[in-house]
């Protein structure tokens, strides 16, 4: 399902400007469709295999959450000290190698997701769950603030050794929350995190001003506030 756009102006200002799939239709357009990989696919794996066993040497672990649109997750994390990279990806469906149209189309079961590298003795996988909640509306089950639609769904993405501490966080989160509405975000298991095209990874930063103007447009820290009495990413 592609996503709504909840806001309109006498301007008729471009739709790229108001929703996040139609600004990264824009952002297609204006740089061309991303260039083909000269790595084959079993090169593309390896490599990406060392890069993971260079993370694991270091000591940087991930943790996987879905917030609604990624532009806005990897931006929210990526202010956390000890947080030092944030992938926007798909995970929690089917369809293997996903891309961003057939994610958003609906069909493929995956999220729109964030993968994060972190230091943990600097920050724990609790802290950066703690931090989730105030950067989410866990009370919606169809979509995240003007985005709506499978893909745009809350969950955490927890692997073994983090489920029960995702389970943990989900349950204090219920009892501590400062509204009525019930959260419907689930914890879920981790499978295959597909990361997404190149156009999308640091989009805040590449078109800053397309990226503020979406985000504001689309209510989301206005609804945090409500939610949660304050915007933490500020």
């Amino acid at each position: 399902m592609k996503k709504t756009t909840l806001y309109f102006t006498s301007l008729a200002l471009p739709l790229a400007l108001i929703a996040c799939s139609a600004a990264e239709s824009q952002v297609q357009t204006e740089q061309g469709p991303p260039e083909p990989s000269s790595e084959s696919s079993s090169q593309m794996k390896e490599t990406e295999a060392m890069a993971d066993g260079v993370m694991k040497d270091s000591g940087v672990k991930t943790a996987v959450v879905a917030g609604g649109c990624f532009w806005c997750v990897e931006a929210d994390f990526e202010k956390l000290d000890g947080v030092s990279e944030v992938v926007s990806g798909y995970t929690g469906g089917t369809t293997e190698n996903p891309t961003y149209d057939e994610v958003t189309y609906g069909g493929t079961g995956h999220y729109e997701a964030a993968e994060i590298y972190y230091d943990s003795s600097v920050v724990t996988y609790e802290d950066l769950l703690d931090y989730y909640w105030k950067t989410v509306d866990p009370t919606d089950a169809n979509g995240q603030f003007c985005d709506q639609g499978d893909s745009y769904r809350t969950a955490i993405f927890a692997s073994p050794d983090q489920k029960a501490a995702a389970e943990a966080s989900l349950a204090d989160i219920k009892q501590t929350k400062p509204f009525d509405a019930p959260i419907v975000t689930p914890v879920k298991e981790l499978g295959t995190f597909y990361k997404a095209e190149d156009y999308h990874q640091d989009y805040y930063k590449k078109s800053s001003l397309k990226y503020k103007f979406y985000r504001t447009r689309c209510g989301r820290d206005g609804r945090l506030e409500d939610l949660w009495g304050e915007v933490v990413t500020d």
